[in-house]
Parts: C-alpha cells; structure tokens; sequence
C-alpha cells in the first residue's frame, strides 16, 4: 500500500492537519486539507468465511428463466482480484481476494460500518500469521487483497484484523462534501484535486443512474449498489462490459447521503467491488465513497483509476 511518508506533495499544517500540494498552471499552490488527526483508529477483526449456499437456494436465474449453479461469493478466490476484470467470469456476483466476517452478529455489523477502503489488514493465526493486505470492497463480506502467494498459506477460518480508520473524514473546506469508505490512505493517494473551488476526483468511467438497481434501498454505509447489466448491448454501447474490479466510478444525479436517491446535481463517487451477476436487476457492485452537490464535486473520466495502481496492489 502506498506511504504518504516520504511522499513530497504531502505536508503538515503546525496543527498537525494533512494537506496535499497541488500545483495550478499560474504556479500557485492549492492545498487539500483533511481532518485526519481527529480521526479514531480501532482493531476490527473476522475470520476467512466459507462460501455457503441455502438449503433449496443453490440456483440463481438468468431473467428468461434459466437456472445454473455458479460460485462467486465469499471464501478465498485465487485467481479473481482488483484490477481484474468485472465482466465475463463463469461465476455470479465474484468477491475478488479474502471475503470475512465475524460469526457475533454485532461485531460484524461493526466490522462492516467501522472499516473503510484503503485500510491495513494483517493475518493473526494460521500459516500465514503476520502477513499484510488491504481492504478492496465490502459486500456480503469485508473483501480483503493479499498478494497470491499469501492466499497460498490461507485457509477458511483464519482471523484477520484491520485497523479500520476513516469513518469521519471530510475535507476542511468542504463541508457539503461526504465521505462514506474512504480511508485516509485511500485519500492521499487517490489524486484528488481541486480546480475553481471544486473538488475533481479522477474515475475510470462513468454511470447513468438509470441503470442503477439492486441496493438502493440499503443505507450508503453499508454493502453496495448494484447496477444494472441485463441489457447487454447497452453495457457495450457505453463501454461499461469493459470495467474492471476496483475501477473508480462516478454516478451523476444521485444522492448517496441517506440511501442512495436520484437527485439532479449532485454526484457520488464509487468503486466496483464484485463482479456481474446474470441475475435481474443485478450485475457489478458499486460501492459508495464520496457523494456531494456536483459544484462541489466533480470528477475527471482517467481509464486507469483503479486502486489496484491507487494503491500500489499490483501493477496493470
């Protein structure tokens, strides 16, 4: 994961408050100034879950009708991770990495609401004790990437814990501005900048809220929102069978503060954290980080926002 500690354009106001350097074209510079240092970071942990599969509820539907049996979610996927692609797999719904949770019902809701994207997790028993990784998604599961050679030592069972820090963070001057998973690691290192009293946050592509399904009615705190891909000549019309896990998505004319709403002039900026599903209504999830008023708010469409190259994963 990327260091913000020996990186240059990140300075430190006397009262401790992170800034990142931005140059303008007239050579003046802009500083970003977050409230990191108010921030609480605590230790979460869950355990590698086992997939599982409900008495009679093995099938899922293709929307003419056609059942198939297909793996996906939760477990240890060795060859599915972030920067792979979205679209395309032999599967439904797939968890890129290490899927956990705790089996106490409380603490995983806490492990779900504390832990944002971008946060440190470490492996705390089993062959792969004291191996590091980072949090890519949160579905069904905290998503977990380790490099592969980890996920060899890995089993189900296994406990990993987090330090979950991020929930809070906002940006100074921007008030109007929410911040939903987004770790201050991922924050440093994400290349957002601010152009004429804006905020620009770089993106792989962009999505019509139209399209949008599955997990609107859940809270924006918790689990993501699928989008639609049932309609397979529109997601090659506008580019999106070509997403990839963990791309950064922006979504124009929603509201994610409360829920996840359509509302004109505002934009939420998100990642994608599993793969298609062939089922309606369903298809690659789309988890929120940021959402605000769009003249507060923007984005700049960059095909390589992704955080595997964000966050130094893996190269692509």
């Amino acid at each position: 994961m990327l260091s913000t500690l020996d990186d240059p354009t990140i300075v430190s106001s006397a009262t401790g408050v992170k800034h990142r350097r931005r140059e303008r074209e007239d050579g003046l510079v802009e500083l970003l100034q977050w409230n990191t240092p108010q921030l609480v970071e605590m230790a979460v942990t869950g355990q590698v879950s086992q997939p599982s599969v409900r008495q009679g509820g093995a099938h899922v539907h293709w929307p003419d009708g056609r059942a198939a049996v297909l793996p996906g979610m939760f477990g240890i996927a060795y060859n599915a991770r972030v920067g792979d692609r979205a679209f395309g797999w032999a599967g439904d719904h797939v968890e890129p990495g290490v899927s956990i949770a705790n089996a106490t019902e409380a603490a995983d809701f806490a492990l779900h609401y504390l832990t944002c994207i971008g946060n440190e997790a470490t492996v705390t028993t089993g062959l792969a004790r004291g191996a590091t990784g980072v949090v890519t998604g949160e579905h069904g599961r905290l998503l977990v990437d380790f490099a592969p050679e980890i996920l060899e030592d890995m089993t189900v069972g296994d406990t990993v814990q987090i330090r979950a820090v991020g929930r809070g963070l906002s940006l100074t001057d921007y008030p109007e501005i929410e911040f939903k998973k987004t770790s201050p690691a991922l924050a440093e290192a994400y290349g957002i900048r601010q152009e004429n009293g804006q905020v620009i946050c770089p993106v792989a592509m962009e999505l019509p809220a139209r399209i949008m399904g599955s997990g609107a009615e859940l809270n924006s705190e918790y689990v993501d929102q699928d989008l639609m891909s049932g309609d397979r000549a529109l997601m090659t019309e506008l580019g999106i069978d070509t997403m990839r896990l963990g791309d950064l998505i922006a979504i124009r004319d929603v509201d994610h503060r409360f829920g996840r709403s359509f509302r004109p002039d505002w934009v939420a900026i998100c990642i994608c954290i599993h793969g298609d599903s062939i089922m309606t209504g369903h298809g690659p999830g789309i988890l929120t980080l940021i959402t605000g008023p769009a003249d507060k708010l923007g984005f700049s469409v960059e095909p390589g926002a992704n955080i595997a190259r964000t966050l130094n994963i893996r190269s692509l």
